[in-house]
């Protein structure tokens, strides 16, 4: 698979990933072994950063949209992601009720359709 499909599976922005890794195909069998042992380098950005936009959007409790929206582009380590949790600005705390709404809604909705 590619760089970028093998990351994006791992949770790593791949631009942050060593160049061996960014430059080579990963066979299904290199990402298994990546996933049950992972080396020093996956490890360290999987817990520092820099994070993709999935990952800082979960990471947060918002979408993806939500950041946009906020004009957040850039990944961000766990350094940011940590200043923006202790005091978050105005558009996180919008962005967070607008996904727990839109989240709330989906369930809603999911149960109806069982019911029917």
């Amino acid at each position: 698979m590619k760089p970028a499909t093998a990351a994006s599976k791992l949770g790593i922005y791949l631009p942050a990933a060593p160049e061996e890794f960014q430059r080579s195909t990963i066979t299904r069998a290199e990402l298994d072994r990546l996933r049950a042992d992972p080396p020093a380098w996956l490890s360290d950005l999987r817990r520092n950063g820099p994070f993709p936009r999935e990952v800082v959007a979960q990471k947060l409790g918002v979408s993806r949209s939500g950041l946009a929206r906020a004009g957040v582009v850039d990944a961000l380590d766990a350094e940011q992601v940590g200043a923006l949790i202790a005091d978050p600005p105005d558009w996180l705390v919008r962005e967070r009720e607008t996904y727990r709404a839109v989240t709330a809604e989906k369930a809603r909705l999911k149960a109806l359709s069982r019911e029917n």
